[in-house]
């Protein structure tokens, strides 16, 4: 029986776990970080409260990107429902 071949596909297998397991964490804490931005977004976006802000959001909205308008809209017509 040779032990030292048997060695080897376990150590291959716990590098492929412990890359697996750090992508994992990373992808979690990602998500984090953007679920709190957008928290923050959120609550930036509801101090525009009177008609005439609102406006205004919205005239910024429609000269900014239209994929981040696109993400953005969305936030201001659920605060606004």
């Amino acid at each position: 029986m040779n032990l030292i071949v048997q060695k080897r596909p376990a150590m291959e297998h716990r590098t492929s776990v412990s890359q697996l397991w750090t992508a994992a964490r990373d992808d979690l804490s990602n998500r984090r970080a953007s679920r709190a931005s957008r928290k923050t977004l959120e609550r930036e976006l509801a101090s525009y409260s009177t008609p005439a802000e609102q406006n205004e959001l919205n005239a910024i909205l429609d000269r900014a990107n239209p994929d981040a308008a696109a993400k953005i809209r969305p936030m201001i017509h659920r605060r606004v429902a």
